[in-house]
């Protein structure tokens, strides 16, 4: 598909340990990935395009970063495979107009949030 003019095509975001990172965004989501020599990887399947980079920051709502969200039809059940795979919870399942969502982060620290209207 042919990327859209002036729209968002392509993130990338920091990761302390590749591997651990990849790993677990393959158990919990299914993403794909491509490696682009030993610091950097490109993921798909994700819903947008993007990839990970060595480095030893992360990134954090705390810190002033941008949050990417996910969605799931099933909250509890997509929280449980996140624990599952080695992810933390950083903010329990809270309500919000319109849903309810949690925040965690990935092995390398990075903090991700999900949401559900369900």
């Amino acid at each position: 598909m042919m990327p859209q003019h002036e729209t968002i095509n392509y993130i990338e975001l920091p990761a302390k340990d590749i591997a651990a990172t990849k790993a677990f965004f393959i158990a919990v989501f299914s993403w794909t990935f491509e490696d682009y020599g030993p610091d950097y990887t490109a993921f798909s399947d994700a819903g947008i395009e993007g990839g990970f980079y060595q480095s030893d920051l992360v990134a954090s709502t705390a810190q002033g970063t941008a949050l990417v969200v996910f969605y799931s039809k099933a909250l509890e059940q997509t929280e449980a495979k996140i624990i599952a795979a080695g992810g933390r919870i950083i903010k329990p399942v809270f309500s919000f107009p319109g849903g309810r969502r949690f925040h965690f982060s990935d092995p390398s620290g990075n903090e991700y949030a999900v949401w559900s209207d369900l």
